[in-house]
């Protein structure tokens, strides 16, 4: 990036201020994974602890993460959020600050998925799915901002979905919601460019956790979508993580406005 718009993230090895360890591609950096207590958000939060960050894993639910914190002690932190709700998104951040004084990635990736055809999917359902993936999104980006222009950058992970380009009968709020959050990505990649802040977005294929667990427990829907996995297996989190850990750190500095498919290539009919 050019000299006039800010260090965003620190070259592997370079030490930060306040005498931060070194170690690590994302040593010294504070991070906010929401969702990140299980799953796929957990499996992001544990790869970036692995590279040096220190991570707030905020989740609605209040969730005990033990074993992470006996492996990573004061660098791993567990906070409740409800990213539908401004206040709340705002209190995670404002108490990001207390503890860190800093926030230099936020990955959002809380989402919810309602099943049910347009003339059947209630309302409720309806806005509980744009509310949580779309919304949500928005409340964490907008409230994170000032945290990171206080930092001189950032990076704002989305996590999307492969059925945010893939028609699916039944998933009209999740696709819809899914292809949102790309364009919203876009314009907020374009709006935060010159704070130093870039933001992209993943959108996973088939992985081996949370909202495909349905899918792998029936055989005949896992036979479906097995023939459409070009690779022949689903993901492993590991793998999505590690696409978020190179976005997150110096080697995706040039990376702005991206969707990232991690799919093994993914074949829809």
């Amino acid at each position: 990036m050019s000299g006039d718009s800010g260090a965003v993230l620190a070259p592997p090895g370079v030490q930060r201020d306040g005498g931060w360890a070194t170690r690590g591609r994302l040593a010294g950096h504070v991070a906010i994974v929401t969702g990140g207590t299980r799953g796929l958000g957990l499996a992001m939060a544990t790869a970036f602890l692995q590279e040096g960050a220190s991570v707030i894993c905020a989740a609605r639910r209040e969730t005990s993460l033990a074993d992470l914190t006996a492996v990573h002690g004061d660098r791993v932190r567990v906070a409740t959020v409800d990213v539908c709700s401004a206040e709340s998104v705002q209190s995670l951040m404002d108490g990001a600050m207390r503890q860190f004084g800093r926030v230099d990635i936020l990955v959002s990736n809380a989402g919810v998925s309602r099943n049910g055809k347009i003339v059947d999917l209630g309302e409720r359902e309806w806005r509980e799915v744009l509310d949580t993936n779309l919304t949500g999104a928005f409340h964490c980006t907008k409230y994170v901002v000032p945290c990171m222009d206080a930092a001189g950058g950032g990076r704002i992970i989305n996590i999307s979905a492969g059925m945010s380009s893939r028609v699916a009968p039944g998933a009209a709020a999740y696709s819809a919601s899914k292809a949102a959050l790309e364009m919203f990505t876009r314009a907020s990649a374009v709006e935060l460019a010159k704070k130093g802040i870039l933001v992209n977005c993943i959108a996973p294929g088939f992985v081996n956790t949370g909202m495909y667990e349905p899918l792998r427990d029936d055989e005949r829907l896992r036979s479906r979508y097995e023939r459409m996995m070009v690779s022949g297996r689903p993901g492993e989190p590991s793998e999505v993580a590690a696409a978020a850990v190179f976005l997150a750190s110096a080697e995706g500095s040039y990376v702005n406005g991206h969707v990232l498919e991690v799919n093994g290539g993914l074949l829809w009919s």
